[in-house]
């Protein structure tokens, strides 16, 4: 069934099999007989598997819901390094963007301020322990000091991120590792934004942007989501030419940023004001009446304010209907000090100025006060719940800003594009199928193309500088771009070719870029980072494009979709075969576990408690796209696992105990024959499953099989193999190769106690060791079966009638349907033997087994004989 190595002498198999202490054992035995290595690039892409692993973010723990998901790729990693393929299994670390620059401004009380000089001896104010996580609480320091704290946090969680990895047990390469801040992958994401630029995919314009003001960076539409907030209708009176135009909104104190009124075309209410002007209430600007088909009849008066800007609606009004801009929100939050040039009355400039510098929620409350006192709020805010966008990391609502950025195209203002990336859609495998749709709905719902600047500081920096005119100021137009050779690089401190560092900010000189990209815009290139897009050309020509892109369903929108484009773009083809889609983890109340909710939980203790081998049962038990459960405090499947785990030692040291080899042709008994042959259709069963990438098939088939074996097999045939001759070979051999096999199915699962029983008989890894195969000895599978029925008929006949199983039976009969009874007789001799029964009769009749006329030994009590 499996290829052997050499059997070593099985007595030195411990006296109590313990599953303790293998996860260290094993993982250090693996990393010094380099187990997971992948092979190398000799023999071309032909017989190569290529992972596109996710690289966690690093920045804070690991939660459970990492080693679930992570688990799920590692079971199909080491299948298909059993069925000979070269694995190309690396790992990433997302260590850029703005998680890691929040955890590095709370874990040593520091923020950022890029016009303040480097200080080479500088000593963060805390290390894990600063008291206040305030902006204003936590010291400036300059762009490099702040980015070397960035680097040397990363790196220590990194190193624990890995350790959890380990001892959860995945095959991975730990030689195929990268950052997506090192050299390696900022000189490969500088050089893809290069490129695109070059084919015209990248550009930059000014435009409104959503802009989250605790992070002071804009958000891109993939890193959006709503949330449900407490809110209030204002009723707000405008002064019309022909009386009152009433109008509802929720932020009243956007009305001195108020450009226009809208209806709809065909609302019969407002088409005598189409065309004409109002006033706008407080700040006394005339503002024109339009019309729009977003409009709603139906909402609030059916008469909406734009201003500029509330939200997305807003937005496309402005462009719709080429609208002038009147901004009063800063980048902070807070509102500008200078009133809009169209607020020209003195009262208007008076009441603006009592909003200079306050928050969104104080203006809020000051403008409603103000429409109070100015007898323009009809009636008191009618309170409401609805969605308000954020960005998805952030803890304040966002606002829309008008800025300069870099953008990326992705469909969204391009049908044809859109058309491509629809047509690779349909092209990849989904696994499960049904998660296409999540990307096809993101594809067609595409507004706007991909904004790829942030306003942060660790990050991969845009390469690209800006050549200054005669008075200092930019020439966005003019972009100057590096030397393939000096990639990576940083704007900030390198200079173009052509200039020197003396004209930096100078007339007629350069400004680099201060912006980064987004973390996605280097992510969405980990095909390429991974698979030595840049500097490993045999490398890149054997694993690319890779076979498998496994994920969470929750960024299918970002980290697929960005990646899928680029390659698209960049290469013409998808950058994997297929991808595979993990749920969820959620906690009792089936609510999804995020650090956000607060309800996640850490894997180390829970690896620590239960073992690796256990909760990677625990995962396993879950098919790709589902959601899964877990209770830490009642962990079914993990109690589960855990049994498993130790009772494959047990087997294995029972079977071992026969000191036999796995030589098929010792076998010759019919139940030996029949328990293989039912094994071969659990092998083919469960290698179906697992080429279907249904690892929890596989584990439905291999586990009962396992269980019926331990059970009933083992029970039925332990008389013949302690004993002598024919019989006891035959058991002996047939219990090996059974074990062999089982260890091989059940090795993806349980990896270290797989292997511990491996290593009592043979040399070298079972998880280099070639996948099971079936037998093919040509037994009857259903012997088996029949034999455990009428083991568990025995067993249940001798528990109603109040005696030990180990009571010797005189005589029994034994009921079935035809053909079961026929295959029992076959198997006479190891079930008398196994239920300690002198002579059996049988009997055709009804549909299920029945014992009866149950007649204990003579030895025994009268008692027990009369009942």
């Amino acid at each position: 069934m499996s290829t052997t190595a050499p059997a070593r002498n099985a007595f030195g198999v411990p006296d109590k099999p313990s599953l303790e202490g293998l996860e260290a054992k094993w993982s250090a035995a693996w990393e010094e007989q380099g187990v997971y290595l992948f092979p190398g690039t000799e023999g071309g892409r032909a017989g190569v598997f290529s992972i596109d692993t996710p690289p966690p973010t690093a920045s804070g723990s690991l939660h459970i819901g990492h080693v679930f998901s992570y688990t799920h790729t590692d079971l199909l990693a080491r299948y298909r390094r059993m069925r000979g393929d070269r694995v190309f299994y690396p790992m990433g670390w997302d260590d850029n963007g703005l998680p890691t620059e929040r955890r590095v401004q709370n874990y040593y009380g520091v923020r950022c301020d890029p016009n303040l000089p480097y200080d080479p001896g500088f000593t963060p104010p805390a290390e894990g322990d600063a008291k206040s996580t305030r902006p204003g609480d936590q010291v400036p320091i300059s762009r490099r000091n702040f980015i070397e704290l960035c680097e040397r946090l990363t790196v220590e969680d990194e190193q624990k991120f890995e350790e959890v990895f380990r001892l959860a047990g995945l095959s991975i390469d730990w030689r195929q590792t990268y950052r997506t801040i090192d050299d390696r992958s900022r000189a490969a994401s500088q050089r893809a934004f290069l490129d695109n630029l070059e084919r015209g995919e990248a550009y930059q314009a000014e435009a409104p942007s959503l802009w989250d003001t605790t992070f002071r960076s804009a958000v891109a539409q993939a890193e959006l989501e709503d949330r449900e907030q407490p809110g209030a209708y204002h009723t707000i009176a405008f002064e019309g030419p022909d009386g009152q135009v009433v109008i509802e909104s929720t932020r009243p104190e956007l009305l001195p940023a108020c450009v226009a009124l809208v209806a709809h075309p065909d609302d019969e209410r407002y088409a005598a004001l189409a065309g004409r002007t109002v006033t706008s209430p407080v700040f006394g600007v005339e503002v024109p009446v339009l019309q729009h088909p977003l409009a709603q009849p139906d909402k609030g008066t059916g008469i909406a304010m734009i201003c500029t800007f509330g939200d997305l609606t807003d937005v496309t009004w402005w462009r719709d209907l080429s609208l002038p801009t009147r901004a009063v929100i800063g980048f902070d939050g807070r509102f500008l000090p200078e009133a809009p040039a169209a607020i020209e009355s003195s009262a208007g400039r008076e009441a603006y100025a009592e909003l200079a510098g306050k928050t969104v929620f104080s203006a809020r409350t000051a403008v409603v006060e103000l429409l109070r006192e100015r007898g323009a709020l009809l009636g008191e805010p009618r309170r409401i719940t609805h969605p308000v966008k954020f960005y998805e990391k952030g803890d304040r609502p966002l606002e829309i800003v008008t800025t300069r950025q870099w953008y990326l195209t992705n469909g969204g203002r391009d049908e044809a594009l859109r058309e491509r990336l629809q047509a690779a859609g349909k092209r990849l495998e989904f696994v499960p199928d049904f998660m296409r749709v999540r990307y096809e709905n993101w594809v067609g719902g595409l507004t706007g193309d991909w904004l790829v600047s942030r306003q942060r500081f660790f990050g991969v920096p845009i390469p690209v500088w800006y050549r200054l005119d005669e008075d200092g100021n930019p020439l966005f137009d003019e972009v100057l771009l590096p030397e393939a050779a000096q990639l990576p690089l940083d704007p900030y401190t390198d200079v173009p070719p052509g200039f020197e560092e003396a004209q930096r900010g100078q007339p007629g000189g350069f400004t680099g870029e201060p912006d980064v990209l987004d973390t996605w815009a280097t992510s969405s290139l980990t095909p390429q980072l991974a698979g030595g897009w840049l500097d490993d050309p045999a490398l890149w020509e054997t694993v690319f494009p890779f076979d498998l892109r496994p994920q969470g369903q929750d960024i299918i929108r970002t980290w697929l979709f960005s990646t899928l484009l680029r390659s698209e773009l960049a290469h013409g083809e998808l950058p994997w075969r297929s991808t595979n889609i993990s749920g969820f983890i959620v906690d009792p109340d089936r609510k999804k576990m995020s650090k956000s909710k607060g309800n996640v939980v850490t894997p180390a203790d829970i690896l620590e408690q239960h073992g690796s081998d256990a909760v990677r049962y625990w995962a396993a038990s879950s098919r790709l796209g589902t959601d899964a459960a877990l209770d830490v405090q009642n962990p079914t499947q993990m109690r589960k696992g855990r049994r498993l785990a130790i009772k494959v030692l047990n087997a294995a040291k029972f079977v071992l105990g026969f000191d036999s080899e796995p030589d098929a042709g010792l076998v010759v008994e019919p139940l030996d024959l029949g328990m293989l042959a039912a094994l071969d259709d659990v092998v083919r069963q469960a290698t179906r499953a697992f080429d279907a990438a249904d690892h929890a098939r596989a584990l439905e088939v291999v586990e009962p099989f396992f269980w019926t074996f331990c059970d009933d097999h083992l029970e039925l045939v332990k008389e013949r193999a302690y004993g002598e001759g024919p019989g006891r070979d035959s058991a002996a051999a047939a219990l090996r190769i059974a074990l062999d096999t089982l260890l091989g199915l059940l090795a993806p699962y349980l990896p270290f106690a797989t292997e511990e029983a491996w290593s009592w008989s043979h040399e070298g890894s079972l998880h280099t060791t070639a996948w099971p195969v079936p037998s093919d000895l040509g037994g009857d599978a259903a012997l088996l079966d029949a034999a455990g029925s009428a083991l568990i008929g025995i067993r249940r006949a001798k528990t109603e009638m109040k005696a030990s199983q180990k009571t010797p039976v005189a005589s029994i009969t034994i009921s079935g349907p035809e053909a079961l009874v026929q295959r029992i007789e076959l198997v006479a001799g190891d079930v008398g033997a196994a239920g300690r029964i002198r002579s059996m009769s049988f009997r055709t009749r009804g549909d299920d087994v029945e014992v009866s006329d149950v007649v204990f030994a003579a030895d025994e009590s009268d008692e027990v004989q009369d009942a």
